[in-house]
């Protein structure tokens, strides 16, 4: 019951503080009771205040003099931070929001859309014209407004045309959020998703490294990925939502790479029987060409809503995108199912530790691996907690050397051959050096076609070195065993720790574990990721790339970094 309730208190609070957030100004209790009536918080007047004052004392608000209160600096980043468990809940949350107040009509050329809104440089424009004239957008059509020495531009997000589509009477289910393979010029299948239920950060937020898109090689050779949304829609609604589609592509929000039948499997993603997939461009798809061209751009998704007479044309597209290309049967593998098959052949034996092991393996130039070996003995040497194992093997990978990690999913290897079912569910960030450990991002192993830890490195969201000597954020992973079990899988877990692997905390039944819920009738345990050496590494500015969960080794194979 302590739990629940700190929970409850902790869910008010933050909704006080999205409140404060959204209004952007000073708000008393009376206005602030209101709206938490409306979503589904019966606090009075009082009980406000009360939750005010502690939010004050954290600094999360300041009183302004009779008024009320607005929220501070610090108050922001804990939308962002705190809570990620909700966060996974509110992210979908928002962009029904969105969806709900998208009000553009198509017929009068009225209304507010969403947009996502981001900052550039100037320089990078010509390249954002590029990408547009070829096609590859949403929509050509942008506010820009200058911002000191860069430009805030926003651009149409793929929300307006769900928004569209619901204002029409047609209900729309966001899915994922992925990248589309491109092959002469044509969508051929998603590679890789992520759904939106299933995550703190946006989908496609994800996606937008430098390293990950590849737009302009799409315009200049016909091939690359590309940032994309897919959604399903009903079967009855499907010629309805065509016609939609036609006509919002003769105001110029275009982007459509494929709308199904009622239960065709589009671009690769299995669609249920009755329900129609609507596979389409990313809105900030412009936006990470400039990333690929070498330019910074700080990208914000379904930012804000304005009204569409505010965005002006870029260019005068001149080409269109093309029809997708014929369905080839190559489906989307979800990283669960990778993982399980590998969970299925470990054999590791705790009382010998003779067996195999699932491994990460990292790429390096050869150049580099002494380096990064230092580095590696670094981590191990002062936090080996921060590893599943303290141990790397080196392996040969053609023209380059290969660092392998012990992956935590080992863990549950061990434990489901013992008997025990034990579930992985989030891969997570997990900050550390404060007064308690806590989860400020998770993304669910079931709904990512990536490994979430590959994606945190990949946006440079780690910061191991910083946590080796004070607050840092570091990679781990959450799993459930079923309550009856816990003690079983506690005695095998004391087992594999006296031989060096790390285990961060075992939860009681139903316990939040660092910010992070678990299933009732269910106990949380939370291990280290296996690739925080590696992404040490990468913080140093070594060039390194990360394979998770990539095959068994045998963990004889392993070696401690002294001995490499």
């Amino acid at each position: 019951m302590v739990f629940l309730m700190a929970d409850e208190t902790n869910q008010k609070m933050m909704e006080i503080l999205r409140i404060l957030a959204e209004h952007d100004d000073v708000l008393g209790a009376k206005i602030i009771a209101s709206e938490l009536r409306k979503k589904g918080y019966n606090l009075g007047e009082r009980a406000v205040r009360y939750h005010m004052r502690i939010l004050d004392e954290k600094g999360f608000t300041e009183r302004v003099g009779y008024a009320g209160r607005r929220i501070t600096e610090k108050g922001l980043q804990e939308i962002n931070r705190g809570l990620v468990y909700d966060q996974v809940d509110f992210i979908f949350s928002k962009f029904e929001s969105m969806i709900y107040n998208t009000s553009f009509n198509p017929d009068t050329l009225e209304g507010k859309v969403v947009v996502n809104t981001s900052r550039i440089s100037p320089r990078s424009i010509e390249t954002l014209k590029h990408v547009m004239r070829n096609g590859l957008c949403l929509s050509p059509r942008v506010k820009l407004e200058r911002d000191g020495d860069g430009c805030i531009i926003s651009t149409i997000c793929g929300t307006t045309v769900d928004g569209i589509l619901l204002a029409s009477g047609i209900p729309v289910i966001p899915q994922f959020g992925g990248l589309v393979r491109f092959e002469d010029h044509q969508p051929v299948n998603f590679t890789e998703l992520i759904a939106y239920k299933k995550t703190s950060m946006t989908p496609l937020e994800a996606f937008t490294s430098e390293n990950m898109t590849s737009v302009l090689s799409v315009i200049e050779d016909g091939e690359g990925l590309v940032p994309a949304n897919l959604r399903l829609i009903p079967g009855t609604g499907r010629e309805d939502a065509v016609k939609i589609l036609r006509k919002l592509e003769g105001i110029g929000i275009s982007g459509v790479l494929k709308v199904g039948e009622p239960g065709e499997d589009i671009l690769g993603v299995p669609v249920a029987d009755g329900m129609v997939g609507v596979a389409i461009i990313g809105g900030i798809t412009p936006l990470c060409a400039i990333q690929e061209a070498g330019y910074r751009a700080e990208i914000k998704l379904a930012e804000n809503l304005i009204e569409f007479q505010s965005l002006k044309p870029l260019v005068n597209p001149e080409r269109r995108l093309m029809v997708s290309a014929p369905e080839r049967g190559v489906k989307v593998r979800f990283l669960l199912s990778k993982a399980w098959n590998l969970i299925n052949r470990v054999d590791l034996n705790p009382e010998d530790l003779s067996g195999s092991v699932i491994a990460n393996i990292s790429l390096i130039r050869r150049d580099d691996l002494d380096y990064a070996l230092e580095i590696i003995g670094r981590v191990l040497g002062e936090r080996p907690e921060f590893s599943t194992l303290p141990m790397i093997g080196v392996t040969d990978e053609g023209s380059m050397a290969g660092i392998a990690t012990v992956c935590s999913l080992t863990l549950d290897g061990v434990l489901i051959k013992s008997g025990i079912m034990s579930t992985p569910k989030y891969g997570g960030l997990l900050e550390t050096g404060g007064r308690a450990p806590r989860f400020v991002e998770l993304t669910a192993y079931s709904g990512s076609s990536l490994d979430p830890h590959e994606i945190y490195i990949s946006k440079n969201m780690t910061a191991v070195l910083e946590a080796l000597n004070g607050q840092g954020r570091v990679l781990a992973s959450l799993r459930e065993v079923p309550y009856l079990a816990r003690d079983h899988a506690e005695g095998l877990i004391e087992e594999l720790s006296e031989a060096g692997f790390s285990v961060l905390k075992i939860g009681a039944p139903g316990e939040i574990l660092y910010n992070a819920r678990v299933e009732k009738y269910h106990a949380g345990i939370v291990t280290p990721g296996g690739l925080n050496p590696l992404a040490a590494v990468r913080e140093a500015g070594v060039d390194i790339r990360m394979k998770a969960i990539e095959r068994l080794m045998d963990l004889r194979e392993f070696r401690y970094v002294d001995d490499v």
